[in-house]
Formats: structure tokens, C-alpha cells, sequence
């Protein structure tokens, strides 16, 4: 599959009042562009970005073999603030560094990609509003915030709230990486790097299924046993900020599309309000975003389907280009979506 790349700017957001009532002083989205909009300004396609990750983890989506054609969309993939690309604890003013961070929400996120796309693309009613994990829990709170401007949607491995179970994981890799000494409330003189390594280790069991560790399907991703898997994933969170990864979990944790003035917390309404096609594609052996609850929240979007993506890869069936087989369905999907 082709890789794309995409010159990232920023959208300064300027100070952007929040729904906890604080203020994000200063702020800005890191965003990037690959592809046009047309004359008509109705071929723009969204794809947020997951938690841990960045608009290059959405880049095996995107290329003239699969659906997602730059010379045919304008593909627009906004960093969620808080990843480190976006304004973050890690490189945000003093006045709200580290431990100073405002609470952000995914609707905040939601609020502030509109404001993007209204600056740079004309407010283009996106073609499709798709993405994995807490970028498909953004792509329904668009469907819902936005009826009248999303044409279609596509949520992999993700639900429209974060569910009682989901938060209990959450709070659990929290716990994790908190109970470093070296943390200090987030005002820390250096990573908390027993912290990271924790949150990692107790991630990796959640991420995969059973069967995956039980099948060896690591071995496809180059590892040879399972202690290597778990030293990767604590190699690649000592790369990231502990900050930035709790602020993002705790937009996630607080996540509900329903949490806000419009629906006052009527997660059914909120559900019912989507019009956009969309096409819901839960994991069977996802942990933490499961079917059972994918399929109830389907049930209540008016024009959607819950399309199960059998996989023993548990979340990371839906991670970009992780596994191709199942990429490759999902693909399948979304092209079968943009003919609709």
C-alpha cells in the first residue's frame, strides 16, 4: 500500500472556551491535507486520529488502491489535541504546561475541527467522517452535532460513549503510570519512565485477544515471542509524553456523544439524530469497545449497519495497517459505503 505524506500546518484556535468551563489558551489544531477539494467542496473526507497516535498512524487508509484516492478526495486528517502534534501538555505556554492542561473533551475536539474546516475548506459538508477507535467515537459525535452536514460515517473499533467497562480499563493503565514515583502530579522533572513501561505492559494485554496471543499472531509482526511484543510497546510509549497520554485518556473516558447542551446526556437521542449512512464495524474480540455494545448503539442510529469485522487481532483489528487482512476488509467496506 502506498504511503501518502501531507504537509501539516496549524489552525489556531486562539483561546477556545471548553465545556469543563475552562479556557484553552492560545491553542491550535495540527492538521493535514492530502488531496483537493473540488470546485463543488463536496468530496472532503475526515479521519480524526486515535488515542497514542497521530495523523501518520492514519496514512495506510489513504491511496489509489483502496477507496480513499487522493486524486478523487480531499482527505483531511485533524490531530486530536492533547497527542502532541495539536496543542498538548507538552508544548503548550507555561500558564497550562504539564500538569496545567485544561480538561479537553472529544466534543471540545469535535467544536474545534468544525472551526477548521469552516477557515480552510469552505465548511465542506464532509463525504464521509471515518476512523478508528477514538477517531470513530469522533466520527459519531460529528454524525450527531452536524446531521445536516455529514453525508456518511464509519466507526471501526469504537462506540458512541465510553462504556462503565471501558472506563474501569482506563482507569487501570492510569493507575499504572501514575503510581510512579516520579510522577508528581504531572509536574515531573523528567518522564516517568517505570510509569510508561507499566502502562504499556498492562495496555498490550487489553489490545489483543486472546486467541492472538494464544495463535501466536505476533510472530506476523515480527516478533518471535511475547516478551518482545510487550519490550516494543514499552519502547514506543518512553517515545511519548505521560502528560499528553493522560490528558487524551481522559477525553476519552469522558467521552458520550449526548454529554452536551443539545441532548443533555439522552445518549438515544443523540443516536437518533445521526442521518448520515453509517456504518458501524465493531471487533468480536475487541475488550473494550465491544460488539455487544456497538450493536446496541447501532440499533438506535435511523440509517446504519453493524457489520462485526471477525478478527482475532481484539482493538487492533482496526488499527491502520496493522493487520492487513483485516485492513483490507475494512477498506472493502468503506468503498462499499462511498457507492451508497
Amino acid at each position: 500500500m502506498s504511503v501518502h505524506q501531507g504537509l501539516e500546518r496549524q489552525f489556531q484556535l486562539g483561546n477556545t472556551p471548553l465545556q469543563s468551563g475552562e479556557i484553552l489558551r492560545d491553542g491550535w489544531l495540527s492538521f493535514v491535507q492530502i488531496g483537493e477539494l473540488n470546485a463543488a467542496a463536496d468530496n472532503l473526507i475526515l479521519i480524526p486520529t486515535y488515542y497514542g497516535g497521530t495523523h501518520m498512524g492514519n496514512m495506510p487508509f489513504i491511496g489509489a488502491e483502496g477507496p480513499l484516492d487522493p486524486e478523487r478526495f480531499c482527505i483531511v486528517i485533524p490531530n486530536l489535541i492533547g497527542n502532541g502534534r495539536s496543542i498538548s501538555p507538552s508544548n503548550s505556554p507555561n500558564n497550562q504546561s504539564a500538569g496545567h492542561f485544561p480538561r479537553v473533551s472529544l466534543y471540545d475536539n469535535v467544536i474545534a475541527q468544525k472551526r477548521l474546516l469552516e477557515h480552510h475548506f469552505h465548511d465542506a459538508s464532509p463525504a464521509l467522517v471515518m476512523g478508528w477507535s477514538m477517531g470513530g467515537m469522533q466520527a459519531l459525535q460529528w454524525g450527531c452535532l452536524y446531521p445536516e452536514k455529514v453525508k456518511r460515517i464509519m466507526s471501526i473499533c469504537a462506540t458512541a460513549r465510553c462504556w462503565p467497562h471501558n472506563q474501569v480499563f482506563l482507569e487501570g493503565v492510569k493507575a499504572a503510570l501514575i503510581c510512579d514515583p516520579a510522577w508528581h502530579e504531572g509536574f515531573y522533572h523528567h518522564q516517568p519512565e517505570a510509569g510508561l513501561k507499566a502502562f504499556a505492559r498492562v495496555y498490550a494485554g487489553w489490545a489483543y485477544s486472546q486467541a492472538f496471543f494464544r495463535d501466536e499472531l505476533y510472530r506476523s509482526l515480527g516478533f518471535d515471542s511475547i516478551s518482545a511484543l510487550l519490550e516494543y510497546w514499552e519502547k514506543d510509549h518512553l517515545a511519548q509524553d505521560a502528560n499528553n497520554l493522560l490528558a487524551v485518556l481522559e477525553s476519552w473516558k469522558s467521552a458520550d456523544i449526548s454529554a452536551n447542551d443539545v441532548y443533555a446526556g439522552d445518549l438515544p437521542a443523540a443516536l437518533g439524530a445521526i442521518r448520515a449512512k453509517t456504518l458501524i464495524v465493531p471487533c468480536t474480540t475487541d475488550f473494550y469497545f465491544t460488539e455487544q455494545d456497538a450493536a446496541w448503539e447501532a440499533a438506535h442510529i435511523p440509517n446504519s449497519q453493524c457489520v462485526p469485522l471477525q478478527s482475532n487481532w481484539g482493538h487492533c483489528a482496526g488499527a491502520p495497517g496493522r493487520n492487513p487482512i483485516d485492513t483490507a476488509r475494512i477498506l472493502a467496506a468503506c468503498a462499499t459505503l462511498l457507492e451508497r
